[in-house]
């Protein structure tokens, strides 16, 4: 059935139910007195079903993009912001006129939440996680002169496993960011394998992951003496962005 308001957003992704985004920007709406404004979760199990989800709604006005369809929504595009080609993952899709423009507001998002927890003891960071929010994290990383390393169960050229992860690697890099799924409600109890032992006051963790708003990953670096921040001041802060984006 299409979509009857005239000004419709929603979020792009895969087992979305439980999303912040809906619920963030319906109340957002209210709050601006938006009357006929809707925010919508649309779930497709495979990405050949965005064509005709544009094709049946035809008001829609913005998306965003999520796990696991970052990377496979860009072929759909007709252009991208020159941060989004850079990294080549899209988290924000503008209408326009000339056709669909790719955006990620994650690098926005990362950038100004992860920045209040970095000390001069954080120079280097391992990046848990090669999916599309993965790259944004990277990209944030080189634009803050913070060295990185991706750490992956099938590991490419210059890419860890998490079996590399010794005592003196864990040392080394004290900034650990959770790109991964793992931990998300309703698996509350997964967390990515790395040698928790070897975490210290020194260290800082940051999950992606907002809710639960403490993850096991999280739990885990707190009981070490480490710094902890979820993702969700960076999905208010990218969802802030694309709200400007669409508007502008």
């Amino acid at each position: 059935m299409g979509i009857i308001e005239k000004n419709n957003y929603g979020l792009v992704g895969k087992n979305i139910s439980y999303s912040f985004s809906e619920s963030y920007f319906e109340e957002k709406f209210k709050k601006l007195g938006l009357e006929g404004y809707s925010y919508r979760n649309f779930d497709l199990s495979q990405i050949e079903e965005f064509t005709p989800l544009i094709q049946e709604n035809k008001h829609i006005k913005g998306l965003n993009v999520t796990i696991p369809y970052k990377e496979a929504v860009i072929p759909y595009l007709d252009r991208l912001n020159k941060k989004a080609k850079k990294i080549g993952a899209v988290n924000t899709i503008k209408f326009t006129k000339k056709g669909l423009k790719g955006y990620n507001t994650d690098i926005y998002g990362f950038k100004k939440s992860i920045k209040p927890f970095l000390t001069k003891n954080h120079t280097k960071a391992l990046i848990l996680g090669t999916g599309g929010a993965s790259k944004a994290v990277a990209f944030v990383f080189g634009e803050l002169g913070i060295k990185f390393k991706f750490v992956s169960r099938s590991p490419q050229k210059n890419q860890l496993q998490y079996t590399d992860l010794n005592e003196k690697m864990m040392k080394d890099y004290t900034v650990l960011v959770n790109c991964t799924p793992l931990g998300t409600f309703p698996n509350i109890e997964e967390k990515p394998n790395i040698p928790y032992q070897w975490i210290t006051d020194a260290h800082l963790l940051f999950d992606l992951i907002y809710n639960p708003e403490k993850s096991a990953f999280l739990r885990e670096g707190e009981n070490q003496g480490a710094a902890i921040c979820n993702g969700l001041r960076m999905l208010e802060l990218q969802a802030e962005k694309a709200w400007k984006i669409w508007n502008s």
